[in-house]
């Protein structure tokens, strides 16, 4: 027999109630009236202006579909810069995963001077990025720069010409972003102080060697971190762009080696003022982002741990 439940009244707010809402919301206006039109108003116009021809100096004219049409079918910059951004993302993003966790894992031992050795390999993340490139772009030099001279010293061969090389110019720029992981070490340093002892004692007992014990107690335990780097380091690697803009003075040299795809959205918006055409390119930006984004969702059922769950 079904037992129906009568529907609950919802509960009328006493006055303070209506009067902390009401100052919660007085509060926060001007926060919300910022975000609205600041950052709510101009992504919702980015859409619409997607559709025109819109210089910012003269009046949007609408043309539908043919700025996609244009980046998908004629744009050879558009695709060119794809495949850069693409290149950098896919070997960057597991390259600096593997390294901050190395890392992580090694400065979480317990050794003498722990504290200077994770305060060294923080401070890299406090240098601004335009000093930071402008400082490798000496050490990477081809003839005086401190790499090449390191690699002649040592081994006695002549180093690669770095940014100075259309196929060396990617593996450089990836070489100076590893530098800056120091963010990510410190996120999986706090992840590996809650891993419990237990697990590693366990392991112990039952004669697992070291990398057993990373395997399959320390990686399991800090997937959920993994999972969080990996979304936010993907998201950030396609959205490159200082570096590299430093490195190419701009322009994506050499041979366009280093033309990023926010490169190419910005000299579109603010060089060739073509505003429409630059809100195409940031759109399909978001759609790829987004994509790779819930995908990666999508298959972390299999593979992260919540200890919660």
């Amino acid at each position: 027999m079904a037992v129906s439940v009568a529907p609950q009244k919802r509960r009328r707010m006493s006055k303070l109630e209506r009067s902390d809402f009401t100052w919660g919301v007085i509060f926060a206006s001007p926060w919300i009236i910022g975000f609205l039109a600041l950052t709510g108003w101009p992504i919702l116009s980015s859409i619409y202006y997607s559709f025109t021809q819109y210089s910012v100096l003269s009046a949007s004219r609408w043309v539908g579909f043919s700025n996609y049409r244009e980046l998908f079918m004629v744009d050879d910059v558009f695709r060119r810069s794809l495949g850069n951004s693409a290149y950098f993302a896919v070997f960057f993003v597991p390259l600096a995963i593997a390294c901050a966790i190395t890392i992580a894992i090694l400065l979480n031992q317990k050794i003498h001077g722990q504290t200077v050795y994770r305060t060294i390999y923080f401070l890299p993340v406090l240098v601004p990025d335009v000093a930071l490139s402008i400082l490798w772009l000496w050490m990477l030099n081809p003839q005086v720069g401190l790499v090449n001279t390191i690699i002649w010293k040592f081994f006695h061969v002549q180093g690669p010409g770095w940014v100075a090389d259309p196929k060396w110019s990617k593996p450089a720029v990836i070489l100076m972003s590893l530098w800056t992981i120091g963010r990510s070490v410190v996120i999986y340093l706090a992840a590996l102080q809650d891993v419990p002892q237990d697990l590693y004692d366990a392991g112990a007992v039952d004669g697992t060697n070291w990398w057993q014990r990373i395997r399959h107690v320390t990686l399991p335990m800090i997937s959920s971190v993994i999972f969080f780097t990996l979304i936010t380091s993907m998201i950030g690697a396609l959205q490159m762009f200082t570096v590299p803009y430093i490195m190419s003075q701009g322009d994506g040299r050499p041979a366009q080696s280093l033309m990023f795809y926010a490169m190419a959205l910005y000299r579109n918006a603010f060089v060739y003022f073509k505003m429409g055409y630059a809100c195409a390119m940031a759109w399909v930006l978001f759609i790829i982002v987004m994509f790779f984004t819930l995908l990666t969702f999508r298959s972390s059922g299999r593979w992260v741990y919540y200890a919660g769950g």
